[in-house]
């Protein structure tokens, strides 16, 4: 396992970034951290790219910035 990254997304939980091998496959990980009083660890938050879909799953990552705001009413028409 390799970490790429952490992004804080608030006072609790920050979204981790893994390269992973499971089950002999490699694979992308993005999970959701939380340390609280309540609980630290991983939560049930989370997804796994396998590394052949990498491009394809980045691909539509950067289109997000190219695509209209939220609340744009027309936003789906735009796909």
């Amino acid at each position: 396992m390799t970490e790429v990254g952490r992004l804080r997304k608030n006072d609790t939980t920050e979204i981790v970034i893994q390269k992973t091998e499971f089950r002999g496959s490699v694979g992308i990980d993005i999970r959701e951290y939380v340390t609280s009083d309540r609980y630290t660890g991983w939560s049930k938050n989370g997804i796994r790219i396998p590394v052949e879909k990498w491009p394809d799953f980045k691909a539509v990552l950067d289109r997000v910035e190219t695509t209209g705001k939220a609340d744009d009413p027309d936003m789906d028409k735009k796909s």
